[in-house]
């Protein structure tokens, strides 16, 4: 059983985290959907900014400048207690070809870089005065104007408030505790007024055996002893890497800013022609054809991706979009990895790449884009909703997706926990890279596929499909070998590739080949089964300013006694060039602040591949949305025409009798009122104008459009332009107010008179919560966020208890007369008489005028010589309003006759009492007289209503009984029973004005089973529903009443259906009633409304969480 338990767990875990996948993946699916543009444009802006970051940071690399040969840094290193102890050690790379034993680094060894920054001006040479003075002031902006870490990065370390420059805190220093620099400046000690006093600097540099130097290097130490040192070294030549121009100083990265597009891409295609073959010279043979064979591959995928994608329908536009996918995948990938401080070497990913393009592939578009086709035949695509489509076919294969990308993703975050140098960083920025891929592939193509199915649906309307389409293609017998299928398959990623009948029993073959191969992608790497390609040409140490640096640094390490090791890192050279002296016409202060302001454009639109991605997007841009526009309006012209002549072979099936406007009578000619006087009596015959005219005129009554016109929509139209047109405002006639497709038939004469329109009210339900054994749910109409949300928790909780028990404690409408006597003797006897001796002529009068009416009770009171009787009877499932007027009328004249000095002051004398506030409704009762109670266990109120049993009860003692009898409450001891009742109210067809007396309640709550189980109850003496007549007659609200299955008059037991509503009016309020009172208890009331009542975009899910 243990053993079933946590199978069980482990497999209920399982299926939430594929449902919550599979609703995300929907939901992004289903935005992108709705606005592919918008994604697409989206997509692409992000895109051209991470290129433009990752330009930015790697502008400095060889690859994107003029230089054909790239030199990788040496290590050199110094023990002192070996034999070698008198010279630096050249350290060589691991797995190095060359055979020359190396010396393992000490771990405690003293590490340090060698950053050396190489100037030259080509214009005036490097002997000149102001040359060696502008390259003084680079120096000294370099030494302390580069600051690192960064400021926002000084919240995320130990390190506060403080930064360091190489003069404060990373320089090496010498023995006499200064920063070591070496630089041919300090022949002039570094100093500006020693250099510009100087009358021959070239004799100076020739007796310093400078002279017929053509550039100045500048050399500087860092110390990156310790992980922390380390981080801030790296930082710090990075920036110095990164410099941006200066105005005298710029760096060769930018040397090639303002060429065109041509030029920048024959640069980088030389570059990497020579990298290529630099690292082929240093490579085994075994390595070249396993990367060759890899690319190879690689071209292959690309190839068939295409063929496949033609073959589905689409000749170049979902093959270059799946390109698409993965390239901008990889480039948010690259960047990503970038921001997490994992710099992967362009060796390695050269090396890497072949093989994670053939082993992943394109196999998810490919299954994604074939689903959504077939779901698209299925049906005519002009009869589809394209967006449903493609959801369903998302929803069919996106767990599947999801399933494979995890597992490649966990295998290669396996290998990025490797300790060998490459395979940790490729591993990590693939895993990153498959999850953006995912990502685009539910966003961005799935954008692409609702734009490609739009346009052929359009196309499709028009007439425009060919049919070729539509033809199958013949599928030819398979003879073809293990071998060979097997390789199609894992190089197309198309299993239509292959004959239907190996298809279903190869399917599983290739996942698992394509995952062997990633493993022994990996696994190559960790058992070193082949080098692949190692670093190139590193700097030669041997060279005179190298080595005189290092001579210098082996000095100062063996004046300082210090007996570690030491390691010096020796990076390329960093090349700067002197900028030409500005010969313009405008002061330098002028064109300092222009060229600040053209940067902007220099970057982007200068730029040789942003500026082609713009232009590009502009023309694609222009002639999608001309195209969408056309066809959308020619496919709307031509539906038109198709409608049109459907209406006119068709004869129209007719529900409401109307009198339909001729056809031959002119909308814009409006005829004199005198001749419109004698079409009245065939007002089919007058426009609306001339109705309009008409009223005006006072020849017609507004009131009575719909008896005259015989079509109720057109005189709820013309009455509604009578208004706009005398209003003051005069915005009536063509509001948001609903007008067409509303049964006014149902209204004239039942609901609403003078009728301009209908107001539509949001209808919600809550539940469904256990009544008196029946499961139902709570139908509520309200403009009131949080209400039906909070109902709803409630709903939940006393569900979880068992549901709500109600009873009917006296069902009886009133009605009460106010009736005059000339005194209060005759008043009296009146009294008297109906008490005792009248009560049952009465009680036969009033029976007398209905089937359903029955009177039960008399109720009489005297004011002075004025009598008050109030007539308490049962309506059947009638509200019963007019049915008791109408008995009432029977059973005074019936009195008169006993009294003929009475007289009726009013039918209804306020002592009813309808729709106002009374006492005597809170005693007597008026209408259904209900009770419900629920019982809550302690745990439930804890878990879903968050709070205790002991604070819900005393709030509702101090709230709802103390604080509304210190208001003077009739009736009011609840919480809010109004707003769940007129809610259900309005959604059910009853008067929402009865909703003053309907709304009596008295919410009692007490610990019940020693204080641990809540119980609670609503008294409620005056509900006031019905279920026939009034608006109960109208469709919706009929619909609303067949959901709770009371609608009409109960079949064998009258009044049963009304009971019935007043039972679950008082189960709901009860729910309302425990939701808020726990939520105010627990605090939620204000948090909940903030985030829901206010403009703030509307959020999906409860108000008061449960």
């Amino acid at each position: 059983m243990p053993r079933q338990s946590v199978g069980t767990t482990h497999s209920t875990a399982f299926k939430s985290l594929s449902t919550v996948i599979g609703k995300g993946i929907h939901h992004a699916a289903h935005l992108s959907i709705r606005n592919p543009i918008e994604m697409v444009v989206a997509v692409l802006l992000l895109v051209s900014f991470g290129y433009f970051t990752l330009y930015n940071v790697h502008r400095t690399s060889d690859i994107f400048s003029g230089t054909r040969t790239r030199l990788y840094p040496a290590t050199a290193m110094y023990i002192p207690t070996t034999t070698t102890s008198n010279e630096f050690q050249l350290v060589h790379p691991d797995h190095s070809h060359t055979k020359e034993p190396t010396t393992p680094i000490p771990k405690n060894a003293l590490k340090l870089y060698l950053k050396q920054i190489t100037v030259s001006d080509a214009e005036r040479g490097v002997q000149n005065v102001d040359t060696l003075s502008t390259i003084l002031h680079f120096q000294k902006t370099v030494e302390n104007n580069i600051l690192v870490p960064e400021q926002e990065q000084q919240q995320q370390t130990s390190v506060t408030n403080v930064q360091f420059s190489y003069q404060k805190g990373l320089c090496y220093k010498n023995v006499g505790g200064t920063c070591f620099v070496q630089s041919p400046l300090a022949l002039w000690e570094n100093d500006e007024h020693l250099l510009k006093a100087d009358k021959d600097i070239p004799l100076t540099m020739q007796q310093a055996n400078l002279d017929g130097m053509d550039t100045i290097t500048v050399s500087y130490v860092v110390n990156a002893t310790g992980a922390m040192r380390r981080a801030l070294a790296s930082q710090w030549a990075q920036k110095l890497e990164n410099l941006p121009p200066a105005t005298d100083i710029v760096s060769h990265a930018y040397r090639n800013e303002g060429e065109n597009l041509l030029a920048w891409l024959l640069i980088i295609g030389r570059n990497v022609i020579f990298r290529i073959k630099e690292l082929m010279d240093m490579a085994d043979n075994v390595d070249i054809l396993v990367i060759l064979g890899g690319y190879m591959m690689m071209i292959t995928t690309f190839v068939s991706l295409f063929f496949n994608m033609r073959r589905m329908g689409s000749r170049y536009t979902l093959a270059t979009a799946v390109f698409l996918n993965g390239l901008f995948s990889f480039i948010l990938a690259v960047l990503t990895v970038h921001a997490l401080g994992v710099q992967p070497s362009p060796v390695v990913l050269a090396e890497a790449i072949p093989f994670l393009v053939v082993t992943i592939g394109f196999e998810r578009p490919y299954k994604l884009t074939k689903r959504v086709l077939e779901y698209s035949k299925e049906t005519p695509l002009t009869r589809q909703d394209v967006r449903e489509t493609i959801l369903r076919a998302i929803d069919s294969v996106a767990l599947p997706i999801a399933r494979d990308c995890v597992i490649e993703i966990i295998v290669l975050t396996l290998g990025a926990k490797s300790t060998i140098a490459g395979l940790k960083e490729f591993c990590f920025l693939s895993a990153i890279l498959l999850a953006f891929d995912i990502l685009f592939l539910f966003t961005w193509y799935t954008s692409i596929l609702a734009l490609k199915l739009e346009l052929t649906r359009i196309r499709e309307m028009n007439g425009s499909t060919s049919s070729s389409n539509n033809k199958k293609k013949v599928t030819q017998p398979s003879n073809m070998s293990f071998i060979r299928r097997t390789v199609v398959k894992a190089l197309s990623d198309n299993q239509n590739a292959l004959p239907r009948d190996i298809q279903k029993s190869d399917a599983p073959l290739i996942g698992r080949l394509k995952l062997l191969m990633i493993v022994a992608f990996v696994a190559m790497h960790l058992f070193e089964f082949c080098t692949a390609f190692q670093s190139g040409p590193q700097v030669d140490l041997t060279q005179p300013h190298v080595a005189h640096v290092l001579n210098s640094i082996l000095q100062q390490h063996r004046a300082s006694s210090n007996p570690l090791p030491l390691v010096v890192e020796v990076f390329p050279p960093l090349l700067f060039h002197v900028r030409s002296p500005n010969q313009g016409v405008m002061p330098e202060s002028i064109t300092r602040h222009l060229e600040a302001l053209t940067e902007i454009y220099t970057v982007f639109i200068q730029h040789p591949v942003i500026s082609q991605w713009l232009t590009l997007g502009l023309i694609v841009s222009l002639f999608l949305n001309t195209y969408l526009f056309n066809v959308a309006k020619q496919a709307k012209q031509d539906t038109q025409q198709q409608q049109q002549q459907q209406q006119a072979t068709s004869s129209p099936v007719v529900t409401i009798q109307k009198k339909p406007i001729a056809p031959n009578v002119s909308l814009e000619n409006v005829r004199p009122v005198d001749e419109c006087m004698t079409l009245i009596k065939t007002p089919e015959q007058l426009n609306n104008e001339e109705i309009i005219a008409l009223v005006q005129a006072g020849k017609m009554a507004p009131y009575a459009l719909e008896k005259i016109l015989g079509d109720f929509e057109r005189a709820v139209s013309v009455r509604r332009a009578l208004i706009s047109r005398a209003s003051y405002t005069q915005t009536l006639e063509h509001s948001l107010l609903p007008l067409e497709n509303y049964h006014y038939d149902k209204v004239l004469g039942a609901c609403c008179e003078n009728v301009i329109g209908y107001m539509p009210i949001p209808l919600g339900v809550a539940g469904p919560m256990n009544i008196d054994g029946i499961d139902t749910h709570i139908p509520m109409a309200t403009t009131e966020g949080c209400l039906v949300a909070s109902t709803a928790r409630g709903c939940k909780a006393i569900n979880a208890g068992g549901g709500a028990t109600t009873i009917v404690t006296a069902d009886a409408m009133t009605r009460g007369p106010c009736l005059s006597f000339p005194n209060i003797i005759q008043a009296g006897e009146c009294k008297r008489w109906v008490e005792q001796d009248g009560e049952e002529i009465i009680t036969e009068a009033f029976n007398s005028t209905s089937r359903f009416a029955r009177l039960r009770k008399l109720k009489v009171a005297l004011a002075g010589r004025l009598v008050f009787i109030r007539f308490c009877t049962t309506t059947g499932d009638a509200m019963g309003m007019n049915m008791i007027s109408k008995g009432c009328e029977k059973a005074l004249s019936v009195l008169a006759e006993h009294f003929p000095e009475m007289q009726i002051i009013s039918l209804s004398g306020n002592y009813c009492t309808d729709k106002k506030p009374a006492a005597i409704n809170w005693i007597e009762g008026r209408g259904k007289s209900v009770v419900s109670e629920a019982v809550i266990p302690g745990a439930i109120v804890e878990k879903v209503l968050k709070t205790t049993v002991t604070a819900i009860c005393e709030l509702n003692v101090n709230k709802n009984l103390i604080g509304s009898a210190m208001a003077g409450s009739v009736g009011g001891f609840n919480a809010h029973a109004a707003n769940i009742l007129t809610a259900i109210y309005l959604a059910a067809g009853q008067d929402p004005a009865q909703n003053v007396e309907s709304s009596n309640c008295m919410t009692l709550m007490t610990a019940v089973n020693q204080g641990q189980d809540l119980h609670i109850s609503c008294t409620m003496p005056s509900i006031e529903v019905g279920t026939v007549g009034g608006g109960t007659t109208l469709p919706p609200q009929q619909a609303v009443l067949d959901m709770l299955g009371v609608r009409g008059p109960h079949p064998t037991c009258p009044g049963d259906n009304s009971r019935r509503l007043a039972r679950i009016i008082c189960a709901s309020v009860m729910a309302g009633e425990l939701s808020l009172c726990a939520a105010l208890a627990a605090g939620h009331l204000v948090k909940a409304h903030m985030a829901h009542n206010r403009s703030a975009p509307p959020q999906v899910g409860s108000c008061i969480k449960s």
